[in-house]
């Protein structure tokens, strides 16, 4: 694992694993860290065939900025033919992936060695 030049940020941290881009959220994302986040977020999803894994295990609090975030990962990498996972094990965190339905076109998956070492299973619609 190498991190990736990227600028320093306290709400994510970017590094490869495995052939993947993962982008780890931390801390409290809301639309102050989301406005943080953007940059990079775009940078990872904006190429085609992308193999991103949103790994949202190290955050405490997620606004409707951060849900955004993850819709806007979603589209981009879908949008390019690649592929995005989600690895998430915070209670209220997937309360609210349930309540929106987010869970229902991005599965949280439970590790990041089940994101990592299986092929991607993300929504293939849009």
């Amino acid at each position: 694992m190498r991190n990736d030049p990227a600028p320093f940020s306290p709400h994510l941290r970017v590094h490869q694993d495995r052939g993947h881009t993962v982008l780890e959220f931390r801390g409290e994302i809301d639309i102050i860290a989301a406005l943080d986040i953007v940059p990079a977020l775009d940078a990872a999803t904006g190429h085609p065939a992308a193999r991103v894994v949103l790994d949202l295990r190290h955050i405490d609090f997620l606004d409707c900025s951060g849900l955004r975030l993850l819709y806007r990962a979603r589209r981009r990498v879908l949008a390019q033919g690649g592929r995005l996972q989600l690895v998430c094990t915070h209670p209220l965190t997937l309360r609210i992936l349930r309540v929106t339905e987010l869970d229902n076109v991005l599965p949280p998956l439970s590790s990041m060695d089940e994101a990592l070492g299986q092929p991607e299973a993300a929504s293939e619609s849009l």
